[in-house]
């Protein structure tokens, strides 16, 4: 295997660590590094936490804001991925989210319900910027969504959660 395929299937692997970490920190509520997962001129698409077009900031403002009590759960899966320039990726997700809101409030997908299991797709760019990845665009598709009424099963909030640091090492 040559160096230029070596690094290509390196690249496939930061990517896909890339949107590993994204689901982990919108799922923990680690807004920061979350934030830190983009462009600085990253464009939003389909999000029910930012209307389209949103800025990095009104993308995080809202997510922090809309999540801060709520339980999710993201996966995304199968990961299609193109090169379509150097330095640029271009990546189809299978995604699959749990979102459940608490007090009177009701998500935008899912009006009058508690919260929703959404299944679709993120289609998303990548650009290499400084040797690191980042995402540079996100689209979020729907192909179903099950509203979660309000005498469904409350979710446990009582569980342990992932330790913020644990990659790193003690």
């Amino acid at each position: 295997m040559s160096n230029p395929d070596i690094e290509r299937l390196l690249d496939f692997e930061h990517v896909k660590r890339l949107k590993a970490e994204y689901c982990r920190f919108v799922d923990t509520k680690q807004w920061a590094r979350l934030r830190a997962l983009f462009t600085e001129d990253v464009v939003f698409d389909g999000f029910g936490s930012a209307p389209s077009g949103s800025t990095l900031d009104t993308f995080i403002s809202g997510i922090s804001s809309r999540l801060a009590d709520a339980v999710t759960v993201h996966h995304c899966h199968m990961p299609e991925i193109e090169f379509i320039a150097p330095g640029r990726v271009r990546v189809v997700w299978a995604m699959m989210d749990i979102v459940e809101l608490f007090g009177d409030r009701s998500p935008r997908e899912a009006p009058g319900h508690r919260g929703f299991i959404g299944l679709g797709h993120y289609e998303d760019e990548y650009r290499k910027i400084d040797g690191e990845w980042k995402i540079a665009y996100t689209r979020l598709s729907r192909l179903r969504l099950d509203p979660m009424p309000h005498d469904h099963p409350v979710a446990r909030r009582d569980l342990n959660g992932v330790s913020e640091n644990w990659l790193r090492g003690p």
